[in-house]
Order: structure tokens, then sequence, then C-alpha cells
């Protein structure tokens, strides 16, 4: 099965630029740009959209306006309208179970905690595919989750995720042009070429 829609998952607002909840939306604007297209903003969906024209047909980038909290709405409206099932669909987030500048692509399972991907689960149903980009371990471990996922990198950190952008865009490009199973054989080892 082809995709057709990649959400990427954040937060609007100046207030959570750069934050680490918002790292899918760093990722789908990075291929945005490798790829020369346009945001516009579709306020009947709740997203900021782009079309990339492949020759397999169009593939629809989605950035929804809706909080991450409530993703599922925007991304549910959306995947309805294009008729796309979940197993079409590709979502990118942060993940805090992964380990900072890692990614691992799934497809289907539980939330594990994360309240967008929880929404995504609840308002377009389980089998989507996942490219879950690492943004762990949580330190200080005393910190509340909210608090250290709607924070900033520091900048050690950022300097490994800045670095790290190319390859979480091939790790998209891959998973869109070579499928699930490709992406996951060659992207899910602990140092991907």
């Amino acid at each position: 099965m082809s995709f057709s829609l990649v959400a990427g998952l954040g937060n609007p607002g100046r207030v959570h630029e750069g934050t680490r909840h918002n790292l899918g939306w760093v990722v789908l604007d990075a291929f945005a740009r490798r790829h020369g297209l346009a945001w516009r903003l579709a306020p009947e969906f709740k997203a900021e959209v782009a079309r990339w024209e492949t020759g397999a047909g169009p593939v629809w980038l989605a950035k929804p306006q809706t909080f991450m909290n409530a993703s599922g709405e925007s991304v549910g409206a959306l995947a309805r309208y294009f008729k796309a099932g979940p197993e079409s669909v590709i979502v990118v987030h942060d993940d805090l179970t992964i380990d900072l500048g890692l990614l691992k692509v799934t497809s289907g399972g539980s939330a594990g905690g994360h309240n967008g991907v929880d929404s995504l689960i609840r308002h377009l149903g389980p089998g989507f595919a996942r490219l879950r980009l690492g943004i762990g371990p949580k330190r200080p471990l005393e910190m509340d989750l909210a608090d250290f996922v709607l924070a900033r990198f520091a900048p050690d950190q950022l300097a490994i995720v800045t670095g790290k952008i190319d390859f979480f865009v091939q790790g998209l490009e891959l998973l869109l042009q070579r499928g699930l199973e490709a992406a996951m054989n060659q992207l899910n080892r602990r140092d991907p070429k």
C-alpha cells in the first residue's frame, strides 16, 4: 500500500517553536524545503498543508493546528476527505522512549503515553505508520513530563538534533518511496547506514 498523507505533529504558536514536542513539524518543514513545497493554511481541516507530486500520485503533507492533544481531529478529517485509510498515513512525531537523534519506524501499537498519537488512534484508527524521532531520555528525571516535552532543547542537544535533520528527512523519503518493511529493515537498527 502506498502512502498518500504524512502528518507531522506539533503545537502552533511562537511559544512552542523549537520545543521537543515540535520535532515532527521541524522534520516536515525540512522535507518541504528539500522538495520545494509551499505550505498553505487549510482552515477546513485545521491544518497547514502542502502537496508533493510523485510518479505514483500526490502525497499530502499536513501540520495540524489543533495543538498536539487534538491532532487526530485534523488528521482524521484530512484522511476522510482524501479517502485515505490508516495504512496509507504516516505520522512523524517525537518519542521520549527513543534516544536523542535516533529514529524508529513502526506501524500500529499503543500510543505509549503520547497524547498526540492517542488522539490519532481515536480519530483515525490504528495501523498508521509512525516515524518516531528520539528526544529521550528525559533529564532531569524529576522534571515533569509535560514540562520536558514542551521545553526547548539544551544547546548540546540542539546540536545533535540539527545534525540529524537530514537523516530524519531521508528516513521519511525511504518510507515513502520503498515502503514500511524496507524502511523498518534499514532504519530500525541501532546504527543505521
